[in-house]
C-alpha cells in the first residue's frame, strides 16, 4: 500500500523531483523518504505520516510555481548560476566561492567538451544544479 501512496505523491510532487536533480529538488526526496520510512517501519501511524508527506509535496509544487513568476524567491529556493571561466580568464574569486578548483575545471572541460585544454572553451558556468556547462567557440564563419 506504502508503495502505490507514494507513486502518488510523487506524481504530485511532479517529474521534476527526480528529473532536476537540484537541491531544491533532492531536499524534498531525501524528506520523503525519512518520513516515509517511518510509516513502513510503524514508528509511526500510517494515516498521519502520509497526511505530512502529502503538506511536504504540496508545499514543494507550489514553491516551485511561485518560482516561475517571482525571480527572486526562484533564486533563493533553486539559487543561481556562477561564471568560471570568460574571455580567456578563469574567474578565481567565483572558483574559490564555489569551492573549485582549477583541476575541477579542467575535468569537466575533459568530460563535457572533450578537450585538454582552455583553447576553444568560451566560457564554463556552474549551474544551480552545481553541474558544470562548457560553451565552446564557435568556428568563425568565412
Amino acid at each position: 500500500m506504502l508503495y502505490f501512496v507514494t507513486i502518488l505523491l510523487l506524481r504530485i510532487s511532479g517529474t521534476r523531483t527526480f528529473g532536476k536533480k537540484s537541491a531544491f529538488d533532492n531536499i524534498v526526496a531525501i524528506m520523503l523518504g525519512a518520513v516515509l520510512s517511518r510509516a513502513l517501519v510503524g514508528a509511526s501511524p500510517f494515516i498521519p505520516t502520509i497526511g505530512a508527506c502529502l503538506v511536504l509535496v504540496i508545499m514543494h509544487r507550489i514553491l516551485a510555481m511561485l518560482s516561475i513568476y517571482v525571480k527572486g524567491l526562484g533564486r533563493i529556493i533553486k539559487g543561481h548560476e556562477t561564471v568560471l571561466y570568460k574571455d580567456g580568464k578563469i574567474l578565481n574569486e567565483n572558483l574559490n566561492n564555489s569551492l573549485l578548483t582549477d583541476g575541477d575545471l579542467m575535468e569537466s572541460v575533459r568530460l563535457n567538451a572533450n578537450l585538454n585544454s582552455l583553447d576553444k572553451v568560451e566560457q564554463i558556468v556552474m549551474e544551480r544544479s552545481g553541474q558544470l556547462s562548457v560553451v565552446t567557440k564557435q568556428p568563425a564563419e568565412e
